[in-house]
């Protein structure tokens, strides 16, 4: 139980910051478009990467070092693509929450959270590589797994659903363009601590 509280605990601490990913699942959750399915698909992904971890994949990583730089770079092009056209929705504007709900296919999010989730180096560092290395110190590894799993489950899914409490705010285009500002903002700043490494 023990090593299950601290997995919880430690995966939560990791996606609690606001990063690409949380910032596209927050969007996702506001226009009320494809939620379910993006936060199992984020809840699904860090699954994965948490079981990779605590299976020892971390130590691919250290044995392939342009692994890391290739994805970093792909990561980084990634998001500044990403970023220009958020920030260009924000420039535009026009968007409400109902424009919102109507804009995007499931395929397009889909994709859209896939990329965010796997080209984005900081996941295997911290999903894969610390997780994975604090896993170590526990008898019950697989406890751990379970309870870091469960963290996602949770986060991803408060977040999704729980976005649209703010739904009143985000009626308004003045708030649309705000979001927008804010997500294209933190992608070029993400962008830009890849690339300076």
């Amino acid at each position: 139980m023990q090593a299950a509280i601290s997995g919880f605990a430690l995966g939560l601490s990791l996606i609690l910051a606001i990063g690409a990913q949380n910032a596209f699942v927050l969007r996702q959750g506001l226009s009320g478009a494809h939620v379910f399915a993006v936060c199992l698909l984020c809840a699904l992904s860090d699954a994965v990467l948490i079981a990779a971890g605590v299976a020892g994949f971390g130590s691919l990583t250290a044995a392939l070092p342009g692994l890391e730089a290739a994805m970093r770079w792909l990561g980084a092009g990634f998001l500044l693509c990403y970023g220009a056209r958020t920030l260009y929705s924000a420039w535009r504007g026009g968007e409400s929450l109902r424009a919102g709900v109507a804009a995007g296919s499931l395929r397009a999010a889909l994709l859209t959270c896939l990329a965010l989730t796997w080209l984005n180096p900081h996941v295997y560092l911290d999903t894969v590589v610390l997780l994975g290395a604090v896993s170590a110190q526990y008898d019950n590894r697989l406890g751990f797994a379970l309870g870091a799993m469960s963290a996602s489950v949770v986060f991803f899914f408060t977040l999704g659903y729980g976005a649209r409490a703010l739904a009143p705010v985000f009626a308004r285009p003045a708030a649309w363009r705000a979001l927008d500002l804010g997500i294209g903002l933190t992608m070029w700043a993400i962008a830009a601590k890849l690339i300076t490494g």
